[in-house]
């Protein structure tokens, strides 16, 4: 599920801001960008990062700028950028070229400018980094569970739509067998008059058709998976795998009542439950 989340931090010694960002992902996916001086914390912050937010695929940025300090972050090789300027002035030269822009070429040359780690109080850095990335990924999960809300809204709805073609189909199935019984009695009145036949055989012919035709058993056990969706949904931890299994069981169900069923009036109602777990399935990628 998507969420975002920002907190920092600012004194007269350090400045600190983190960003979290996460989208769906069925296990903890993480990137992580954090100053070179943080780069042993990485074990700690994927820790930290799956005991808030448990899975996703989150980025998590973090910036550290330290105050209060006379020396430069950065080193400049000032013989090699010298020597970058020269060479692309005589290549300028060489080719009658204005040179131009020299300074700025030079400068941003290969290993001209090297980053170095600023001499501070790791742990005592760390430590209120470590508090603005908690506050920070509060903030994503709070982010989260707002959106869960509104996707726990929209689940139970797409139930409650599934469950209302359901019901219409249990209003269907005595019409529809019904119209089977007559139809057959019509096609058996006709064909008894041009010929002759075995009652007994006739007989187990009709059974056994009308038993391939019956939908009872997958109309119980369609309520029973809708039902169990539901108190699944209302349950907490980790209940997104559990509704997937549970959207499949009750997809099995639906196509097998659409495919026994042969009715054009039961089909406009299996249709519709396909088209709401189309929905259900989508959006259960979103529940932890």
């Amino acid at each position: 599920m998507t969420g975002f989340g920002v907190a920092g931090f600012e004194d007269e010694q350090m400045m600190i801001q983190v960003e979290v960002r996460s989208l769906n992902s069925k296990f903890l996916d993480l990137s992580i960008r954090s100053p070179r001086q943080f780069s042993d914390k990485e074990h700690e912050i994927r820790t930290l990062v799956q005991s808030i937010l448990d899975r996703g695929k989150v980025n998590v940025s973090i910036e550290f700028v330290p105050k209060g300090s006379q020396n430069l972050p950065v080193t400049i090789n000032q013989a090699l950028f010298k020597t970058y300027f020269e060479e692309y002035r005589n290549l300028a030269e060489m080719v009658g070229e204005k040179p131009t822009d020299l300074f700025k070429l030079a400068l941003q040359s290969p290993n001209v400018i090297n980053s170095i780690p600023m001499e501070r109080e790791e742990t005592e850095d760390w430590n209120q980094t470590k508090l603005v990335l908690e506050q920070a990924l509060k903030m994503c999960d709070g982010f989260r569970k707002d959106e869960g809300a509104s996707l726990y809204s929209k689940l139970e709805e797409n139930v409650f739509v599934i469950r209302s073609a359901f019901e219409r189909v249990k209003q269907e199935e005595p019409i529809r067998k019904e119209r089977i019984k007559q139809r057959i009695r019509n096609h058996f009145d006709q064909w008894m008059d041009e010929n002759s036949f075995d009652a007994n055989r006739f007989e187990q012919e009709l059974i056994y058709y009308f038993e391939k035709l019956d939908i009872t058993e997958e109309l119980v056990r369609l309520e029973t998976h809708l039902d169990y969706f539901l108190k699944s949904l209302k349950e907490e931890n980790s209940q997104g795998k559990k509704l997937g299994f549970i959207s499949q069981e009750i997809g099995r169900e639906i196509n097998t009542i659409g495919s026994k069923a042969n009715d054009a009036e039961i089909q406009k109602h299996v249709i519709l439950m396909k088209d709401e777990l189309e929905k259900i399935k989508e959006q259960s990628l979103n529940v932890l």
